[in-house]
This record gives structure tokens, sequence and C-alpha cells, in this order.
């Protein structure tokens, strides 16, 4: 097999394409041939050593992929070779043969296309736990997504409009605003442009937004938070904006609201039938229309250091995969 191997905690540039042997499956466990692997922020962030877990050195890069069974362990029972799955494994997807845990893949239904596949995991399971159990985002109900032309901002801005919500997408460039307006958004903000509580204040007037999806932090994160109404739900995704906010506390004190941080491999790992029936929501939005999962680039297992660098460069609309 061939794999992007990570030998040292460094810039993506330092990843290097190497022939490994072929895997096989120990119990309770499956080796997927994949077909397609995602892209995420905590790929780029695992690879230089700033992630909340660092595997031990040397480790294949990529959390999530999509492919089909090629073999199957002892004790496996719902998966057969040939079928079509996807897997969230927290490595090794970055590569032409990847071993998953049987509880960690899903299987698809019949032709959906891989490479679509492969962007849902990570992204969509963040947005679908985020709005669904941690914002309990409700019909009518006004949600604010900031980086909502990216991978998991992208997948916020749809699964609020499958849920009713009003969605107002807050992205950095006319590109990006119109990616996310594009995919179902109401309203659109280019806070690069415009001031993005200014904005705020005259798209909604003094009641305030309910939700605040935030997966970017950094300077953003304290006007979006004042923006609230009362009874509202701030909900920190990520930093990728760089900068980790600090936000006065008497700001959810006076507003009666609420920091709810969302760590979507914790909530899969300890709740496996939660998560499993958001992906099945979520397929079914999907086969309908109402989700339309965006792939923006492919490349290949060669160019994987540049999908990640154009991720740490915030130049990525939408999701990008790696095709081994």
């Amino acid at each position: 097999m061939r794999a992007l191997v990570c030998q040292q905690f460094d810039q993506p540039e330092a990843l290097t394409v190497l022939e490994q042997p072929d895997p096989t499956p120990g119990p309770g466990e499956v080796v997927m041939a994949v077909e397609a692997a995602g892209v995420n922020y905590p790929d780029a962030l695992m690879v230089m050593g700033q992630y909340q877990v660092r595997p031990p050195l040397p480790f294949v890069a990529g959390a999530e992929a999509a492919g089909t069974v090629a073999a199957v362990g002892e004790g496996v029972t719902h998966l057969r070779p040939g079928q079509s799955v996807v897997a969230f494994t927290g490595t090794g997807a970055f590569a032409s043969h990847l071993v998953a845990p049987a509880a960690h893949v899903i299987p698809l239904p019949p032709g959906f296309p891989a490479d679509v596949a492969a962007t849902l995991p990570l992204a969509y399971g963040t947005a679908l736990h985020a709005l669904i159990q941690r914002g309990q985002l409700h019909e009518g109900e006004t949600l604010l997504v900031l980086g909502a032309a990216g991978g998991v901002g992208l997948a916020a801005v749809m699964i609020g409009k499958a849920l009713g919500a009003r969605v107002i997408a807050a992205a950095s460039t006319p590109e990006k605003c119109a990616a996310a307006s594009e995919h179902g958004a109401d309203e659109v903000i280019n806070y690069a442009e415009e001031d993005l509580r200014e904005r705020l204040r005259a798209l909604i007037g003094k009641g305030g937004v309910d939700v605040v999806f935030d997966p970017v932090g950094d300077r953003y994160a304290e006007p979006a938070f004042r923006s609230l109404g009362w009874n509202g739900r701030y909900l920190v995704i990520g930093f990728a904006g760089g900068e980790i906010p600090r936000l006065p506390l008497n700001l959810p004190l006076l507003k009666g609201s609420s920091l709810v941080g969302v760590f979507w491999g914790e909530f899969a790992r300890r709740e496996p039938k939660a998560n499993a029936e958001n992906m099945a929501r979520l397929l079914g939005w999907i086969a309908e229309g109402q989700v339309r999962p965006l792939v923006s680039a492919r490349y290949s297992l060669e160019r994987g250091p540049e999908a990640l660098r154009a991720l740490l460069n915030r130049q990525v609309t939408g999701k990008v995969v790696i095709t081994p």
C-alpha cells in the first residue's frame, strides 16, 4: 500500500509518500480500499504537533475516508467485502488502504459518491452534533455561522436551513459569501469588508441571534457573542482564525446566554447511537437534495501537502479530498 506518512511533527510539506506493507484486519476490524479521504483542519494541526491528540511517530495522516471493504476481521458480521462504506478513524486515511474498527465504519447507500461520502464524518458530524445536541437549534430561530464557506461552516449553513432556521452566513471574501448564499444562507456578511456587529444589528435589530456557530474564533468571537439575544447559545467549534479568544464573562451573565463546547469525536465515541442517528438523518437530507455537500478540489496522494496548506491558508471553499 501507499501512504502519506508523518515522520516528524512539522509543516505539511514534510509529509512523504511511502510504500508500506499491505494491512490485514484484526478481530473487530476491516480493511478498506480508499477511494477518497476528506481533508480537515485537525489533520494539519496533528501533522504539526499542535492538536490535542499527538499520535506516536511515524503515523499516516488523515481522519476520514470512503471506499470499499477489502477484508473483514473475526467477529465482523454487518460488513462484507465489496461493500461501499465511509469511516472515521482519526489517522490513517491518507493511504491506498486503511484499517478501521468496524464500529467506526458506516455502510453507504448504493451508488453514493465516495468523494462526497469522505467529506461527511468530521465536518457534517460536527455541524449536526453542534446544532442538534449542543445548540438545540429550533425551527424559526436565527443562526449565525462564522467561516461559513469552509468545510464545517458550509455544512452548518445547510444543516441550519434543513432544521428550519434563518441562517446568516459570515465569510471573508465575496466568493465565499456567494458559496454560502448558493447553499442556502438567507443573508451573508463579508466580515473582511463590513463591521460584523453593525451589519448584524442592521439585519436582526435588537433581538439578537439565537445561536452562533464559530469555527473561527480570533477577533470575530467577541462581536459575534455580543450579537446573541437572550438565552442565546454560542457554539465553540475551533480556532481557524488563529488566536483563541478571551471573552469577558460578564457577557453570558448579562445575556442569560450559554458558551457551549463542541467536541464531535468524543461525542461519537461516547454516544455512538446518537451519532449514527445524526448521520442517518444527514443521508436522508442529501437524498432529498436539502443538503448538497460541496467538494471543491481533489488532490493526488503526492499533492496531499498542498491540500493541507490550502486549508491552513483558508483558501478552501467547502471540502477538498485526497484520492489515492
